[in-house]
């Protein structure tokens, strides 16, 4: 039997702010099991938000500075929470942000240096969980299925919907995941424009109609042809999803009530096309299972066929965090942890690199 503490971080596309779960891990009988014992959220300053939107921008020599700031940053609020909480941590396992992500070119960065956040925490870490995948011919995501299959596999499928929406299910004994496309970063992109963080509940989008010339141009997108594996990132918001919001104009409410419809369309459309069974069960995760209005439109456009599953709010909110304290524990113990079936890589991998605090 082994055993893990691992406090895991994640920092998603939604910018929404920094995750951090401490976990209890456990393997018994080749069997990994879990509990999420402390959770805190960091909320990004309104200056750290635009800092992480705009990386994409910086120069090499800015966004490595940066890079190394926020790897200090992210430490400092892991130490500042194993102290608060009192926590005995053996490793803190940490996503980073996502700055650039262009697996076509073989690259993909996500910021947040992993020795400056061992040194600025006291404890080990463990980072870096894609470029592996890459060098091995891999997207380098998705990388949450390895804990879908190690832990969700009761379910026929686990959808995140996060600031983007990906889908993992079980197909001829392997696992299967890609990004579908877009989530919560066309709804905040459209709230930000008033100001507005996010549409809580999706109430505003329940007030609104749908913009019709708006949702063929979104259903349109030719990401959405692709076959798998596939990835999107920022990147791809920006040059294709973006310019449809900014030219269509129209009242706010209208806008996002036409993205939720968008959103929903194509992830009932891959859950119906990989169906193999009469009866399913969806597992919904990530702050858009709080959409209120997003898993109505989601629950009418599935149909009756499928139950919709949207767990307990500390599971909604910080499995992406508890999966890569999993993933931590996985890279520990060489087990692999990204799954070429999912990423197109030319073999399995056990992926991370450790630091140490210096």
């Amino acid at each position: 039997m082994k055993n893990y503490k691992i406090l895991g971080l994640m920092s998603g596309t939604s910018l929404d702010g920094l995750d951090l779960a401490y976990c209890h891990l456990e393997e018994v009988n080749g069997e990994w099991q879990f509990k999420i014992k402390n959770t805190k959220s960091v909320d990004y300053t309104q200056e750290m938000q635009l800092a992480l939107k705009d990386s994409i921008h910086l120069s090499a020599e800015r966004l490595l500075e940066f890079h190394n700031t926020y790897g200090t940053w992210l430490g400092e609020q892991a130490k500042n929470f194993i102290d608060e909480a009192n926590l005995e941590v053996d490793y803190i396992a940490s996503h980073g942000h996502t700055s650039h992500h262009r697996p076509e070119l073989g690259l993909t960065f996500q910021m947040g240096s992993g020795q400056h956040m061992a040194n600025a925490s006291g404890g080990n870490v463990i980072c870096d969980f894609r470029t592996n995948d890459l060098a091995l011919g891999g997207q380098g995501a998705p990388l949450v299925p390895i804990g879908d299959q190690l832990f969700f596999s009761a379910y026929d499928f686990c959808l995140n919907l996060g600031g983007i929406s990906n889908i993992s299910f079980q197909l001829k004994n392997k696992r299967i995941a890609y990004d579908i496309g877009l989530a919560n970063m066309i709804l905040n992109y459209i709230t930000r424009k008033i100001n507005l963080d996010y549409d809580n509940g999706g109430e505003m989008a329940k007030a609104g109609k749908i913009n019709s010339a708006m949702l063929k141009e979104l259903n349109n997108l030719r990401y959405y042809a692709l076959p798998h594996p596939k990835s999107i990132g920022y990147e791809w918001f920006l040059e294709e999803v973006a310019p449809i919001v900014d030219r269509t104009k129209d009242k706010m409410e209208n806008l996002l009530h036409t993205a939720i419809h968008h959103i929903c369309e194509k992830v009932a459309q891959q859950i119906q096309i990989n169906s193999k069974k009469d009866e399913q069960r969806v597992l919904v995760t990530g702050g858009g299972a709080l959409n209120t209005f997003l898993i109505d439109v989601l629950k009418e456009k599935l149909g009756d066929r499928t139950a919709v599953v949207v767990p307990e709010p500390i599971l909604i909110e910080f499995k992406e965090a508890l999966v890569f304290a999993l993933m931590g524990a996985l890279r520990v113990e060489r087990q692999i942890n990204v799954l070429s079936s999912v990423t197109g890589a030319r073999r399995d991998s056990s992926s991370g690199v450790i630091y140490l605090p210096n």
